[in-house]
């Protein structure tokens, strides 16, 4: 599925809806998933012979405990979100077949888990400077944070004396 839309099938809905009978409701330009009257996805339509729909994010997290699936799977190309990542690959199969699948597989989850935009900055520079993108090259480029504290915030009551008044003065005036 190409999601781009927030509602797409995430994680947890597509665990929780797995041996259950799901609805689609196709339009020209998007599908909606439905599972007992919720909708859990709305994922982009792709049509068109020779055009798959697959979000690498759905599978990278299972990609990465199988990683010898990637080399077999039916709709690998759809698992190279640009052609510097498909770069990146054809540079870590020439160096060795066996070990690239677990590299790149890393390198996609890595992407799928913080912004694969600077993932694909790091593989460009890697690639430029003749080094071959490791995993953990990659991931010291882009350095993924831990995620900030939410800040704790107090609000306070309002005074609703003032919301009196204003309703007190509105019938004065009628």
């Amino acid at each position: 599925m190409k999601c781009h839309d927030p509602q797409s099938l995430s994680r947890n809905a597509q665990s929780r809806i797995i041996g259950h009978r799901v609805r689609v409701r196709v339009h020209a330009d998007r599908l909606e998933v439905y599972c007992g009257g919720e909708l859990v996805a709305r994922p982009d339509r792709v049509q068109g012979d020779g055009l798959e729909g697959i979000n690498y994010r759905h599978l990278a997290h299972s990609l990465v405990r199988k990683p010898g699936a990637f080399r077999r799977y039916v709709y690998r190309e759809a698992l190279f979100p640009t052609l510097t990542f498909r770069r990146a690959y054809d540079v870590l199969e020439a160096r060795s077949p066996k070990w690239a699948d677990l590299e790149y597989v890393r390198i996609l989850h890595l992407a799928a888990t913080t912004m694969e935009c600077e993932v694909e900055a790091a593989l460009g520079g890697l690639l430029e400077a003749g080094q071959v993108p490791e995993f953990d090259r990659v991931k010291a480029l882009v350095k993924p944070t831990a995620p900030q504290p939410v800040p704790h915030v107090h609000v306070r009551a309002p005074d609703l004396a003032a919301y009196d008044a204003l309703l007190q003065h509105r019938e004065v005036r009628a």
